[in-house]
């Protein structure tokens, strides 16, 4: 019973900085996105996604597929800058794929411009040594 508990205690220690490098590798590349968004790099922006990723944008129609993501975001960047996604949790959902919930915030391009803010959840999965969106979706808080 006694060398459960250490067991146990170990693999709970041991587990938590795991999550804690997914979490800061997560962020980073949510970095790599708002530099990339911010010069207008929609390639690199894409680049981030897989082959076959999905994005759920609010009030669009779902786009399949890194180069309809690419023209999504070249368009979207016509209208927003200085964005900037904060990761807040990150959850393992296995070896390969991890659940991400974060905000986000961005300044319209318009006349008088305007913060927009939101809430996104990313599923991301494991490409050889990358992590890449799979899953993204997102809405505003207003």
């Amino acid at each position: 019973m006694r060398i459960h508990a250490i067991v146990t205690a170990i693999c709970l220690c041991v587990s938590v900085p795991a999550i804690a490098q997914d979490k800061a590798t997560i962020q980073s590349l949510n970095d790599k996105f708002a530099q990339a968004f911010n010069a207008g790099d929609a390639a690199g922006v894409a680049a981030l996604y897989t082959e076959e990723a999905v994005i759920l944008p609010p009030g669009a129609e779902m786009t399949k597929g890194r180069t309809a993501i690419q023209a999504f975001w070249e368009g979207a960047a016509k209208q927003l800058g200085n964005g900037k996604l904060t990761t807040i949790e990150v959850k393992p959902l296995g070896s390969d794929r991890a659940l991400e919930i974060g905000t986000l915030s961005f300044r319209t391009k318009a006349s008088q411009p305007q913060e927009v803010t939101g809430k996104y959840v990313v599923v991301w999965e494991k490409v050889g040594s990358d992590w890449k969106i799979a899953t993204d979706i997102w809405n505003t808080n207003k």
